[in-house]
C-alpha cells in the first residue's frame, strides 16, 4: 500500500471519533432536533449546474475526512459526473484527510480548496465531528461556509452525512445524529443542500440486505456474509467498496433530484449565525525570521516530507534540543500545523508570560508520519501575544507498549527530538 494512503487509512482507524456523546448544548442554543432526509436541497446547486450545462470548465472539491479520502465515494462520484456530463470538463481537488474534522478544516480551507476556484464543494465532517458540542462545530461549519462565500458567492456547497456504528439508533428513530444534527441548522440558515448517506446504510440494515460489520460465531470467528446481503464495513466506520457504491448511489440520485432547480447566483452573506465563527481562521506559512539558525527547510523528495507537501506548501525541520519558533500574533486562536511520527520529540511551549508546558509530538500511534496540530492558544483575548515554541532535551516515552509496536520495536526508528512542521494556524493576523 501507498506509505501516504496507508498513513491516511490507519489514521482515520485510530483517531476518527466513535462515541456519540450526550448534547451538550447550552439551553438558550437553537433546539438540535431535525429530521433524517436521504436528501434536503435547500437552494439547490442551480449554479453548478448552469455551468455543466453550458459545456464549461468545472472544478468539484471534496472536502472531509478519511470516508472521503478513500478510493470510494469521492472517485466514483467524479467517474459519474464525466459520464453524465460529457459536455463539461471535470476537474477534481482531493481535499479530505484520514482523522480531521471542521476544527482543522476551517484552517486549510483556502490552502486546500479555495486556491483551486471550486463550482461544488462537497464537506462531509459529520463522523469527525461527531465528538464536538454543537457549538464549536456551528463555529467551525460556519466559518468554511463563510470562507467560502466570501472566496466566490457563487460557489455551491453540499454537505455528506456519513455513517458510523452508533449512529443507527438515532437514524432508525427518524433523526439525525448530534454532529449531522448541528450541521442541519447551518444547511437550514445558509439554504446549503445535504444528503444523507448515513440514512440509507440504516434502512439497507433495518430491511435486512445490510449489516454494519462482519458478524462472528462463539469462538470469534468472522462468518461469511449471507447471500443477496452487503457487508458494510470491516471496522465501523469505513465502508467496504459495496458500502461506498451505496453512497455513490444515494449521491448520484441527489444530484438528479436537485438538477432541475434554478441557479440562485451570487449569494450576499448576512449576519452569522453564532458570534465568534471560525471565518477568519487561515493558515500562515513559517518564515526565516521566526526560526532559530539550526532550522532547516525540507527537500522535494525528503523522504517524510514528501508525502505532505500537497498540504503545507513548505516543510521546516528541527533536530536540535534548544532550537526555537518565536512570534507575535494578535488574535483569539493559535495551533501550529506539524507532523508527528517515530522520532518525533516534545515541544516546550510559552505563551505570553504563562508558566511553559510541555507538548508531545509522539503517541502511541506513531509507526508513520502523519498532520496533527499542536493547540496552545484558544478563546484567548484578541490582543497581541507571544509565542516560543523551543524543541525540549527530553525525548517522550516510546517503550515498545507506546509505539504500538510491540514485539517488533526498533530503537534507531523512535530515536530523535525532531520536530516538523509547515505553518501556523491563526484566527488573527501574525504582527511584527
Amino acid at each position: 500500500m501507498h506509505y501516504a494512503t496507508f498513513a491516511i487509512v490507519l489514521l482515520a482507524l485510530l483517531s476518527v471519533a466513535l462515541a456519540v456523546q450526550p448534547d451538550e448544548a447550552n439551553a438558550d442554543t437553537p433546539d438540535l432536533t431535525s429530521n433524517a432526509q436521504l436528501v434536503v436541497p435547500r437552494q439547490g446547486l442551480g449554479n453548478f449546474f448552469a455551468k455543466v450545462h453550458a459545456g464549461k470548465p468545472v472544478t468539484v472539491a471534496y472536502f472531509g475526512g478519511s470516508i472521503t479520502a478513500a478510493n470510494g465515494w469521492r472517485v466514483q462520484t467524479q467517474q459519474w459526473l464525466t459520464k453524465q456530463y460529457p459536455q463539461a470538463k471535470f476537474t477534481e481537488v482531493h481535499a479530505a484527510i484520514g482523522g480531521t474534522g471542521s476544527n482543522l478544516g476551517a484552517f486549510r480551507c483556502q490552502h486546500d480548496v479555495l486556491q483551486y476556484k471550486p463550482d461544488l464543494i462537497f464537506v462531509e465532517f459529520a463522523v469527525n465531528d461527531g465528538g464536538d458540542a454543537p457549538e464549536s462545530i456551528w463555529r467551525q461549519m460556519e466559518g468554511i461556509v463563510r470562507q467560502i462565500w466570501r472566496a466566490n458567492p457563487e460557489t455551491d456547497i453540499c454537505y455528506v452525512y456519513t455513517f458510523k456504528v452508533g449512529y443507527e439508533d438515532a437514524l432508525k428513530a427518524g433523526h439525525n445524529p448530534r454532529a449531522a444534527a448541528a450541521d442541519e441548522k447551518l444547511a437550514d440558515f445558509y439554504g446549503i443542500p445535504s444528503i444523507n448517506v448515513a440514512l440509507e446504510t440504516v434502512n439497507r440494515a433495518e430491511a435486512g440486505k445490510l449489516i454494519y460489520v462482519p458478524k462472528k460465531d462463539a469462538d470469534g470467528k468472522v462468518l461469511p456474509t449471507p447471500d443477496g446481503v452487503t457487508l458494510f464495513s470491516n471496522d465501523s466506520v469505513h465502508p467496504l467498496d459495496a458500502g461506498h457504491q451505496i453512497y455513490t448511489q444515494v449521491i448520484t440520485d441527489a444530484l438528479k433530484q436537485m438538477e432541475p432547480m434554478p441557479a440562485v447566483g451570487k449569494r450576499t452573506l448576512k449576519e452569522p449565525f453564532i458570534v465568534g465563527n471560525w471565518e477568519q481562521a487561515k493558515q500562515v506559512p513559517l518564515q526565516p525570521s521566526m526560526l532559530s539558525a539550526g532550522w532547516k527547510k525540507l527537500a522535494a523528495d525528503d523522504a517524510v516530507g514528501k508525502y505532505f507537501f500537497n498540504r503545507m506548501s513548505e516543510i521546516w525541520q528541527g533536530d536540535k534540543p534548544g532550537e526555537t519558533i518565536m512570534f507575535k500574533f494578535k488574535g483569539t486562536s493559535a495551533r501550529l500545523y506539524d507532523l508527528m511520527g517515530p522520532d518525533a520529540g516534545q515541544a516546550i511551549v510559552t505563551v505570553d508570560n504563562k508558566p511553559p508546558f510541555n507538548v508531545s509530538r509522539f503517541d502511541k500511534y506513531c509507526t508513520y508520519h502523519r498532520l496533527a496540530t499542536l493547540v496552545f492558544g484558544e478563546g484567548m483575548p484578541d490582543t497581541v501575544h507571544t509565542v516560543k515554541i523551543e524543541i525540549s532535551p527530553v525525548q517522550p516515552d516510546r517503550t515498545p507498549a507506546s509505539s504500538g509496536e510491540k514485539g517488533t520495536f526498533d530503537p534507531k526508528k523512535y530515536d530523535g527530538t525532531v520536530i516538523r512542521t509547515g505553518a501556523i494556524l491563526l484566527i488573527g493576523d501574525i504582527v511584527d
